[in-house]
């Protein structure tokens, strides 16, 4: 007898099987995966990292209430947990439906394709949403495993006993599901609505816009929310404004209200959160419907691509001709192409991250403070994440079909490309996050030691430039990709245990020599000479490199084994070979 789960997959449509299959390899980019990984591996590797992110707030979680000494410090500390938990949760799907931005709704490879087949509307629509909420329930249930566990029997348990346990544990998982319901649904109701109302030409070009503008706003408000760090703060007047505008606290609000903690005072937070629910729900399903109904005809009637605007059209000169043209091209690609725009936007969340976190320090702080490791450490990882990232979105092509175009206008020396590709790099990922970490100096203090980091930290920019581009004879995005370099679990445990303790160290080494002048000038020394030999390392090497464009595997040879095995048989005078027949 078949498993529940195994005899409804049996006896659902065919046509939904095979649609659901096709649109959830289109929700996960297949050019992240290993070679030989397939869509359940890829969704471990996936649910490994939410689940150890998971076990850690858990851990922290416990370890906090077992440090408490009072009743008021223990919901003191449960509340704030409970509200990161699910802003938290939040953030996850926010930034995940943002990725997947253009997954749900038709485009224009599904209404040529799928349009003239005898499928359904409905039966794409159901597809292609069933695709979207697996990812999205996978991350809320591997995000939560241990804490929807430990929380529940924590603050459920122990003073109400079984009853407790089940109610905290039903409202735990219902709130989860519903605050990320919510996001979900905020972020389809937008885009529906947008893509109704505006022609298909501007909705494709304000599309970016607002994609990159809903990744800002989940950061933001997530980095820059006040923490909820005793009971009493929910009650204070002039935070009412924060919480009423703030569906992180609607949730929290409605979480007490389902396990029978809420003051009543507080009611109106949890109604916040129904009606914002129900409106969200009505809203989705709603875009969803018009969208699949009235959308896939002008897909196909209007053009996707989006005449230039008319006018004066002035660009900068950056240097020669050849690198303004590479250093525009790839600007552009980045601004257009929604692979690559999303590919960078997992690096940019988590560059934003950091730099949120420190002007949230930075605002809350009395006054300019003195240079602390932290900062050093956020500064350079911003640095980091921005000019790695960049380089390696590189990587991908944006029209493979045009590089006749740059093969035929190769008259320059190869040399001449790489330095505009260096020169993109630079201008591109690490000027723009140097700027920022320039603002975010001004509130420390001595200024004569923040000009010495900011230089130091102009000079590590070119250094992981020049790392980044060893081996690369290409000009970005024009070289086609082979797939199964990237192995997220690998990448993952990598950086925690190599990356983020080196940093640590050269933080340490830097605040060490800020107050020692002559360490100073060391360290300045060092980097200056690994910056000039990187430097003339690339550039002797891309003399006699040749640019290519198309990236080809290995060469393997594969016996079919059909060779008879043999055997020998020793005497005095050696071995004999014995033959067998096949």
């Amino acid at each position: 007898m078949h498993k529940p789960i195994e005899w409804l997959i049996a006896h659902l449509p065919l046509d939904f099987r095979v649609l659901y299959r096709q649109f959830l390899l289109r929700v996960i980019d297949l050019e992240t995966l290993s070679i030989q990984a397939d869509i359940p591996r890829f969704l471990g590797q996936f649910a490994g990292v939410l689940m150890m992110l998971s076990m850690i707030h858990t851990i922290g979680f416990y370890v906090s209430l077992a440090s408490t000494r009072s009743p008021q410090d223990f919901l003191a500390v449960s509340w704030y947990f409970e509200h990161h938990f699910i802003a938290t949760m939040m953030l996850v799907v926010g930034l995940f439906t943002v990725i997947a931005w253009d997954s749900t709704f038709p485009d224009r490879r599904d209404a040529m394709i799928l349009a003239p087949l005898p499928i359904a509307s409905r039966t794409l629509l159901f597809a292609k949403v069933a695709s979207s909420c697996s990812i999205w329930l996978l991350a809320v249930v591997t995000l939560n495993f241990a804490s929807g566990f430990v929380l529940p029997l924590v603050l459920g348990y122990a003073p109400s006993g079984l009853l407790g346990f089940l109610r905290h544990l039903t409202a735990y998982w219902f709130t989860m599901i519903a605050a990320s319901g919510f996001v979900y649904g905020l972020v389809l109701t937008i885009q529906g609505l947008t893509a109704l109302l505006l022609p298909r030409r501007l909705f494709l070009r304000l599309s970016a816009i607002l994609q990159l503008a809903t990744f800002g706003l989940f950061l933001g408000v997530y980095f820059l929310q006040p923490s909820l760090s005793s009971p009493p703060v929910l009650a204070e007047t002039r935070n009412q404004w924060i919480f009423a505008s703030s569906p992180s606290f609607w949730f929290f609000a409605l979480f007490n209200q389902l396990n029978g903690t809420l003051p009543p005072a507080l009611s109106w937070l949890a109604y916040r959160a129904w009606i914002g629910l129900g409106f969200v729900s009505a809203g989705s399903l709603a875009s969803l419907l018009l969208c699949y109904m009235h959308t896939m005809q002008k897909t196909i009637e209007q053009p996707d691509l989006v005449p230039g605007a008319r006018g004066l059209h002035w660009t900068p000169r950056l240097g020669n001709s050849l690198t303004t043209a590479i250093v525009f091209f790839t600007l552009r690609s980045l601004l257009r192409s929604r692979q690559h725009r999303v590919a960078y936007a997992f690096y940019l969340a988590i560059v934003c991250a950091i730099a949120l976190s420190v002007a949230r320090g930075a605002l809350a702080a009395p006054g300019p403070g003195a240079i602390t490791r932290g900062f050093l450490m956020s500064t350079f990882m911003m640095i980091l994440f921005a000019v790695v990232g960049l380089s390696r979105v590189f990587a991908l092509p944006i029209s493979l079909t045009a590089n006749w175009v740059l093969r035929v206008a190769q008259l320059r020396p190869t040399e001449k490309y790489f330095s505009a590709t260096r020169q993109s790099l630079l201008l591109i990922a690490a000027v723009p996050w140097w700027i920022v970490a320039a603002a975010l100096s001004l509130s420390f203090r001595p200024v004569h030691q923040v000009a010495a980091h900011l230089a130091i930290l102009a000079v590590i920019g070119s250094v992981l430039a020049d790392l980044s581009l060893i081996g690369f004879s290409k000009v970005p995005f024009t070289c086609s990709y082979l797939p199964g370099k990237s192995n997220i679990q690998y990448v993952f445990w990598c950086f925690a245990m190599a990356v983020i303790p080196i940093v640590a160290l050269a933080a340490d080494y830097e605040l060490h020599a800020l107050n020692h002048p002559r360490d100073l000038v060391v360290l300045g020394i060092i980097l200056g000479l690994a910056a000039w030999g990187l430097w003339a390392f690339n550039r002797h090497r891309a003399r006699s490199a040749v640019l290519y464009y198309e990236e080809l595997p290995e060469e393997v040879i594969t016996t079919l084994g059909l060779i008879a095995p043999r055997s020998f048989v020793g005497h005095g005078d050696g071995y004999t070979e014995i033959k067998h027949e096949s």
